[in-house]
């Protein structure tokens, strides 16, 4: 957790280098007709670079929603979100879309693949809309997917994988164009157990080598592979913990 120390040093400064993620206070409110529903209610959040973090929470915590903020996909009602020392809570939705590209990789629950186009090419596909040139492509698309074990699987279409390989398929893809910061929604939640347990370990892999992580997961033996366990309860943090990562 934060300290109030912390925070006073914070306000009105950018976070130290090693802070991934920083949050002072961050609200997100919706209205729902004459109600308004205060989805996240005022969350101090710190995650440091190289961190393996599992948010956890039963459904309407606010943990979606929580990762909404943190991924730059909706903006917050009040407070700061510092992302790699940038102030994202103050940018517009243009400036917003450039750091979801350049700083974040997705991994959803769905996979998310085109279903006619190869693994290699479901990979590359974020680099063509970033107009890396296609020497470059071809060598982060391969190394995404070396990175993940399907180095001899390049070539075959989803139809042709399974569901474990598909998700390895959608981590590189969120990891080609080299992320700081990997977010993964219920990435297990399609996948059988043993799929499941061969899912996290290619997540602890991406973690010593240095990739920060955060992990939303309402099941307790997904979030025990992670070393940081924070938990929500009606959109305010409940408990934080230091975790030892099962083996």
């Amino acid at each position: 957790m934060i300290s109030t120390k912390q925070i006073a040093s914070w306000a009105g400064d950018r976070p130290t280098a090693e802070v991934a993620i920083l949050t002072l206070k961050l609200t997100r409110d919706y209205v729902l007709g004459a109600a308004v529903v205060r989805a996240v209610r005022g969350v101090d959040l710190q995650i440091r670079r190289n961190e393996f973090t599992a948010i956890m929470g039963p459904s309407g915590s606010g943990k979606s929603t929580l990762m909404n903020l943190l991924g730059c996909l909706d903006t917050p009602t009040s407070g700061e979100y510092w992302l790699n020392a940038q102030k994202v809570s103050e940018l517009d939705d243009d400036e917003l879309a450039r750091v979801r590209n350049k700083e974040i990789g997705f991994v959803f629950q769905t996979f998310n693949l085109l279903a006619r186009a190869t693994a290699f090419h479901n990979v590359e596909l974020p680099l063509i809309y970033a107009g890396v040139p296609a020497k470059a492509r071809r060598q982060q698309a391969a190394g995404a997917l070396e990175r993940v074990g399907l180095a001899d699987r390049m070539d075959h279409r989803p139809s042709e994988l399974s569901g474990g390989e598909r998700q390895r398929v959608a981590i590189a893809r969120a990891l080609v164009n080299e992320p700081s910061i990997l977010l993964a929604d219920e990435p297990t939640g399609n996948l059988d157990s043993q799929t499941s347990a061969e899912i996290m370990e290619v997540f602890e892999k991406l973690h010593d080598g240095g990739q920060t992580i955060v992990l939303i997961t309402h099941e307790r033996d997904i979030a025990a592979h992670a070393s940081r366990q924070i938990h929500l309860l009606d959109g305010l943090i409940e408990q934080d913990v230091i975790t030892e990562r099962i083996a």
